[in-house]
């Protein structure tokens, strides 16, 4: 990995998150069909997501929520040349908690154990804006 694209890489390991979770979202839903559970038609509007998905439906919709800020830091890191090791740390450990995040919320989903995970993703992602802010007086 070169240091060029160092902010890249986590991006793309987020993006592996969300094809997967899309992935077995697709699965979970085929299955309910062919179980009886749920009706074809019904992902038309998609107003009533069955048990077997609804997990995975929730969670992929929050990969769109606090993720945009990530990939949109991510990128204005690297166009301005204010990504360095520490910033790639940052961005690796968010993407780390996005995945456990993803994990518990579709297990579990314990928010005495969702929560401090989604916090934590939280404040990387502040620090992330707060550097680039910084770079941007400095520069």
């Amino acid at each position: 990995m070169t240091f060029s694209t160092m902010m890249i890489w986590p991006m793309i390991a987020h993006a592996v998150l969300v094809f997967g979770l899309y992935f077995l979202l697709s699965n979970r839903r085929i299955g309910a069909v062919r179980a009886g559970t749920a009706k074809a038609e019904q992902f038309k509007e998609n107003r009533d997501e069955p048990a077997e998905s609804l997990l995975i439906h929730n969670n992929i919709k929050n990969q769109f929520e606090l993720p945009v800020l990530f990939h949109a830091v991510c990128l204005a890191l690297y166009v301005t040349t204010a990504d360095n090791v520490v910033t790639a740390l940052l961005a690796w450990a968010f993407v780390l908690s996005r995945y456990v995040h993803a994990y518990v919320h579709i297990t579990s989903n314990r928010l005495r154990h969702r929560r401090p995970i989604w916090i934590t993703g939280f404040f990387i992602l502040i620090l992330l804006w707060l550097w680039l802010a910084i770079w941007l007086v400095l520069s």
